[in-house]
Formats: C-alpha cells, sequence, structure tokens
C-alpha cells in the first residue's frame, strides 16, 4: 500500500490524524504542520521526546516586568491548577484551536488584567475568532473564581491572576517547536494538570521555564 500523502514511499504507519495508512517520512515532515495530530498518537509522543525547546532570550521575553519566582508558584498552587485548567479546557473545546490560539487569547487576558492593575477595566479580546473563543472561556472561568468569598474561600486577587498569566504564557514559548498545528503546550497541561480529586492537594509542580 502506497503513502496517502506522497503516494510513492510504501506505507508502514497509520495515521490517526488522517485515518489513513502513511510513510514514516511524511509522518515526520507533516507531523503537526498539515495534519492534526491527536495527543494519543505513539508515534506524536515519541516525538515529543525529542523536541528541542527554543533558544529563548531573557531579554526578548514579554512581559519582563512581572516576575514569576518560583516560590510564587508553590505559595499559589491552587490558583495555579485553576488558570492551567481553565487554558486547557476552554483551547480543547474550541474547534481548531492549537497552541498559537492559546497564546494570543492569553496574551489578550494580559493585557486587560495590566489595565485593572491602573485602577481600570478595558477588554482587549482578540481578533482571531479562534483565539477569542478561549479568551472568553477562559475570562467565563477567572470570572467565576472570583465568587468564591461567597463559599467562604479566599478570592484570587487580579494582580495573582495576571502573574500566572504570565508564566503560562512563557511555559507556551518555552514549548512552541514552531509547527503550524502544534499543541505540544497543551500536551503539557493535559499530561501536568490533572484534576484533583476534591479535598485532597494536586501534588502539582511546575517548574518556572
Amino acid at each position: 500500500m502506497k503513502c496517502s500523502i506522497c503516494e510513492e514511499r510504501k506505507a508502514r504507519r497509520y495515521c490517526a490524524g488522517l485515518q489513513s495508512e502513511i510513510c514514516s517520512l511524511c509522518c515526520g515532515r507533516e507531523r503537526e504542520v498539515s495534519i492534526s495530530c491527536p495527543f494519543e498518537c505513539e508515534y506524536l509522543q515519541e516525538a515529543r521526546l525529542h523536541d528541542k525547546a527554543p533558544a529563548l532570550d531573557p531579554k526578548t521575553m514579554p512581559n519582563q516586568d512581572i516576575r514569576v519566582p518560583e516560590e510564587f508558584l508553590r505559595d499559589h498552587e491552587e490558583l495555579l491548577v485553576f488558570t492551567g485548567l481553565a487554558v486547557f479546557e476552554s483551547t480543547i473545546s474550541t474547534s481548531g484551536a492549537v497552541d498559537a490560539d492559546a497564546r494570543e487569547a492569553i496574551e489578550a487576558l494580559i493585557r486587560t488584567y495590566k489595565t485593572l492593575q491602573s485602577g481600570l477595566y478595558y477588554d482587549t479580546r482578540p481578533e482571531n475568532p479562534i483565539a477569542r473563543a478561549i479568551y472568553d472561556g477562559i475570562q467565563e472561568q477567572l470570572n467565576s473564581a472570583q465568587k468564591r468569598a461567597e463559599a467562604g474561600k479566599a478570592a484570587f486577587r487580579d494582580s495573582e491572576i495576571l502573574t500566572m498569566l504570565v508564566f503560562f504564557e512563557r511555559v507556551q514559548l518555552n514549548y512552541n517547536n514552531g509547527r503550524p498545528k502544534s499543541r505540544a503546550f497543551l500536551d503539557f497541561l493535559r499530561q501536568r494538570l490533572p484534576r484533583p480529586e476534591p479535598s485532597k492537594p494536586s501534588g502539582l509542580l511546575i517548574e518556572t521555564p
């Protein structure tokens, strides 16, 4: 059987993204480029082990005015899990969404929360409809978190949410493999942010990139 992509080489593996047989060379070339790969694909997961983190220059990182010390992450683990799940769930529930859309939504949310620090509020929703849908989903969950006080719990401060959004922006940049259909960042969240059981700590620790 010929590869369904190149139609030249012999097909050697089943592609769940295309639901057809392809050759290993096309798999490597088109993975997360023209093919929307499911998280569970064994070839995708194997490739993840060999992905090299991009060389990030601290001087060009966005939002350098906001520090995210490791101590902050340890002291705000509940907010870390909550925000990470909000990003993940809002993105995977949006049809066609990839890492770049999630990053655009996070960047817009950072701009929105920065305006709050100045005593004003300006909702900077993305123009990209996919990123906008993710933005709305995350914002809805973050807004619902502010109702925690009604349940007798301490509400998350806007400044804390802003810092956590900047943290996840940097995580995304650290997992950016440059492929247009990449979901490496989302895959990271999927594996590292399991839903904690009620009344049990998550035991989550994510190192600052």
